[in-house]
């Protein structure tokens, strides 16, 4: 079922979500399956539960092409619960950011450039990745939602923030 992703400004987008306790239940299971239909009608690389109201540390991730990000690598469909994630290098990049949850819009972002992510998929089992590039800003990303922050928030430079029509005129990214 595709759910309402709520928009910035909602104050449910700003708070801190709990750990999953239970996995590999029905409501997990078609909370992801929600999260994944979810994503991809709105075209989205990524979303996380409190998008959609569910105040859980569940992301969900990855594509094969995506046309709002259309010179991104595929990443691979991911579910990661209760995530932690370890820098593995002090350097940033800087990156231009949308998120369905702030539609139109898209600002530059300093992440690291380099992590690893490791936390539980929908049955409860362990698991750890070493990403980069883009891979390893989605999941930043992602994972901001479950702690209360959105991306506007880590913008530094408001030179490089607005809307993506201007922005980007001409360009497929629109949201």
């Amino acid at each position: 079922m595709i759910r309402t992703i709520l928009r910035m400004g909602d104050p449910r987008l700003l708070q801190v979500s709990g750990p999953v306790t239970e996995f590999n239940t029905r409501f997990l299971d078609e909370l992801l399956a929600d999260m994944f239909e979810t994503m991809r009608a709105a075209d989205g690389a990524g979303l996380a539960a409190p998008q959609i109201g569910i105040h859980l540390r569940v992301v969900i991730f990855g594509f094969d092409r995506n046309e709002r990000y259309p010179e991104a690598p595929a990443i691979p469909p991911t579910v990661l619960i209760n995530p932690t994630l370890e820098p593995l290098t002090d350097e940033l990049e800087d990156g231009w950011e949308g998120c369905l949850s702030v539609p139109g819009l898209r600002g530059v972002v300093p992440r690291v450039a380099r992590l690893r992510y490791s936390g539980f998929d929908a049955k409860g089992n362990a698991y750890s990745r070493d990403v980069d590039g883009f891979h390893a800003r989605v999941v930043q990303h992602e994972c901001d939602h479950l702690d209360g922050i959105l991306y506007p928030m880590r913008v530094k430079d408001f030179s490089k923030f607005g809307y993506t029509d201007v922005l980007f005129p001409g360009d497929m990214r629109g949201e």
